[in-house]
């Protein structure tokens, strides 16, 4: 109850002193860097497709993904600004520093979320606006105002969202969904739990204090370590799946499995972190490398498909 109150609070423009906010604060309220990973991996999966696109509605067709990627950061944020307060990486964000209104971060995310579903509707195909559509839906309903607040599972289910944007740079060439593109969402659906969970080991008092049920809150550090080591095989496999699928080189390969070791040698040493560390160091490396993890998978993808498909070489 007294979390809801607070939601109401901040979306109560009495409640606080708002500001107009300016460019960079609409800026932010797209979480840049997860609108960057967004555009990349959707790009990788334009790219991958079969078939030709114009250079222009390709272009366009990755700008409708980031302004979709970015409304559903807004629509976040907006919904999410009463535990962004209590959380110390939240609390500068826009609404609840007093910078920007709840019911301009609405407004905002709702007009970038009809513009951007559009106008991919409109420039590209209908199937790939469809799965935008509910992209921003399920990023912005399913996990956020549901999955979030209600299981420890959050991040496993919610991370479908993030996984999508491969799926929908592949259907904006050939207006279809293929093995081949979902084998590119699993890699990040199966990423996301390490990744986050790592995150979550060394901030768990910030989830503790605002009330999110995160793995480590709920279940200890001890299942979630396990978890975390069941997900980086899960994701190293999955990464060398490309390779074994043909859609991919046997260089690419070779890269996805050193990659992925590292992965997995990384979460052993989280799961040999002792019980209760402040320090969570292990963790942290973790969180990193798994950002490095996903870029380099994804880059490694981008150049064997430049290579092979517009080069005319074999990776």
């Amino acid at each position: 109850m007294a979390m809801t109150n607070e939601h109401e609070a901040l979306t109560d423009p009495a409640s606080v002193a708002i500001h107009d906010g300016d460019a960079r604060d609409f800026f932010a309220l797209l979480k840049p860097r997860v609108m960057s990973l967004v555009v990349f991996t959707a790009l990788v999966g334009l790219l991958m497709a079969p078939g030709q696109i114009h250079p222009v509605i390709g272009f366009l067709a990755i700008l409708a993904i980031a302004v979709g990627g970015g409304a559903s950061g807004a629509l976040n944020m907006w919904y999410d600004a009463d535990i962004d307060q209590m959380m110390g990486r939240t609390a500068k964000r826009p609404i609840p520093a007093g910078r920007i209104s709840a019911e301009t971060t609405l407004a905002f995310g709702l007009f970038l979320s009809v513009f951007s579903v559009a106008t991919l509707g409109l420039m590209v195909n209908w199937l790939s606006a469809g799965l935008l559509a509910f992209t921003i839906f399920f990023y912005a309903v399913v996990y956020t105002m549901w999955l979030k607040r209600l299981t420890p599972q959050n991040i496993v289910i919610g991370g479908a969202a993030g996984a999508f944007p491969p799926i929908i740079g592949w259907a904006c060439v050939t207006n279809s969904i293929s093995l081949e593109s979902i084998a590119l969402f699993a890699i990040i659906f199966l990423w996301t739990p390490a990744h986050f969970w790592a995150l979550a080991l060394f901030k768990s008092e910030d989830y503790g204090r605002a009330g999110v049920p995160m793995l480590p809150n709920v279940a200890g550090e001890r299942t979630t370590k396990n978890q975390i080591v069941l997900y980086a095989v899960l994701t190293a496999l999955s990464g060398i799946v490309p390779s074994i699928m043909g859609f991919a080189g046997l260089v690419y390969g070779a890269i996805a499995a050193v990659l992925g070791a590292g992965f997995i040698w990384y979460s052993i040493q989280v799961w040999r972190m002792p019980d209760g560390d402040k320090k969570m160091i292990p963790a942290k490396k973790l969180f990193g490398y798994s950002l490095l993890y996903l870029f380099a998978i994804f880059t490694a993808l981008l150049v064997d498909a430049l290579v092979t498909k517009y080069f005319g070489l074999v990776a």
